[in-house]
């Protein structure tokens, strides 16, 4: 492998992010899908009988895939990155493909449960492998780029809804179809990536936790790790439930069909989360060149446009005015999600990454699906909205206190 400073390094180093730029994508869109046509998939699956058994659906996946997630982390950090990427995909994309076909309500979980397992593989390798092609001052933007793949993937799965109401489709043709376009593509993608060359830390990682110690050990003693835990999970439970139940709840309030409110939902809070982080990317990078705490305060910026943002969405009295709040909640988010594994990469070993960041999917996602099956709980309950998003408001306050909080000693290079 070259130098990284060489531009064969350098193109090859974009170029894994392009290759997996579908790949993201594809990860996000199977998900996504299910949110925006629950309708159809309820009505055709009788056995589940309220948004108490949906919020469960959506939550064995998140269940499954925050335990299994440090696990796929620590086989990407001590084996093949590329065999856990491409294997990640095969695996998913056929649970994808038999998602189509389930029956009923247990049918439904079980398929969840194994798609939250495959897809735990998948992000924790990925990003820890950009970030390795990616050292220093294009990181997050390299990150952003390919987090922007994943916005795609919701953009689409936001107009599944059209598909699911379609006599010709049907939500069972879309899960078919994107199963077999994943497992078909996982093969070049096998042949086309390379495991990047062995990383060394930089006296800044070193200063963090010394190499003799265990990674959790490492990690799980290291201050700035723990904050970065807590700052990674809060803002996602708001994040998960507007991504899961969104589509829902513009449907119910605002009297649309399951097309229109699965688009509305997702295309515009997406569109805003994909400009977030390829501005919020840039930004970072050049803050990153005057100060170590760049990153960190491009992340605390887009965290503090959630306060507005889940306030408007809370008490939204029109459809236009909930759109507004998406939109800023969308930007809010790209700010944060390009940075988190470059901040992780400011304060974990180069060796620890992709388990650093399994744990923190751990975390995250199991209180996002805790946070899906609350929601559902107390909508049955007739909670009212403005209170719940006030609630994340709160949480959303907290958060960047906590990510301020965070006292990286230098950028790490490796």
């Amino acid at each position: 492998m070259p130098p990284e400073n060489t531009p064969s390094r350098l193109n090859y180093a974009w170029f894994v992010v392009a290759i997996l730029f579908p790949v993201a994508l594809l990860n996000y869109l199977d998900r996504q899908m299910l949110a925006t046509m629950k309708a159809s998939m309820v009505g055709d699956i009788p056995s589940i009988a309220n948004r108490a058994d949906w919020g469960l659906v959506l939550g064995c996946f998140k269940w499954t895939y925050a335990i299994l997630s440090p696990f796929g982390g620590y086989i990407a950090d001590r084996f093949s990155r590329r065999h856990v990427i491409a294997g990640s995909l095969f695996v998913w994309s056929a649970v994808t493909w038999w998602t189509g076909h389930v029956t009923s309500f247990h049918e439904l979980m079980l398929a969840r449960a194994l798609m939250g397992i495959s897809e735990a593989f998948y992000i924790p390798a990925a990003l820890a492998m950009i970030a390795e092609y990616h050292p220093g001052l294009t990181r997050s933007r390299a990150v952003g780029v390919h987090q922007t793949g994943i916005y795609i993937g919701q953009i689409l799965g936001g107009f599944a809804g059209y598909i699911a109401d379609s006599p010709e489709h049907g939500w069972r043709w879309a899960f078919t179809m994107l199963g077999m376009i994943g497992v078909v593509y996982a093969v070049p993608l096998l042949l086309a990536l390379r495991n990047p060359p062995p990383a060394t830390a930089t006296p800044g990682a070193a200063a963090t936790s010394r190499p003799t110690e265990g990674v959790l050990r490492g990690l799980l003693g290291n201050r700035n790790f723990l904050l970065l835990v807590l700052y990674f999970t809060l803002p996602a439970i708001a994040g998960w439930v507007v991504r899961d139940w969104m589509p829902d709840i513009l449907r119910e309030k605002f009297h649309l069909g399951q097309g229109k409110a699965g688009v509305s939902a997702i295309l515009y809070v997406q569109i805003a989360s994909m400009v977030g982080a390829l501005v919020g990317g840039v930004l970072a990078d050049r803050w990153m060149r005057t100060n170590a705490r760049g990153r960190i305060y491009t992340s605390a910026l887009g965290m503090a446009l959630f306060l507005p943002a889940l306030f408007s969405v809370g008490n939204a009295g029109t459809l236009s005015l909930a759109i507004v709040g998406l939109i800023v909640f969308g930007i809010g988010w790209g700010f944060f999600d390009c940075n988190n594994m470059p901040i992780l990469c400011q304060i974990a070993r180069p060796e620890w990454r992709a388990t650093g960041y399994g744990i923190m999917n751990l975390v995250s996602i199991s209180c996002g699906g805790f946070g899906d099956w609350a929601f559902g709980a107390l909508r049955d309950r007739h909670m009212p909205l403005n209170l719940i998003f006030g609630v994340f408001a709160g949480v959303a306050l907290l958060s960047v206190a906590l990510v301020l909080a965070i006292r990286p000693r230098s950028e790490q290079t490796g």
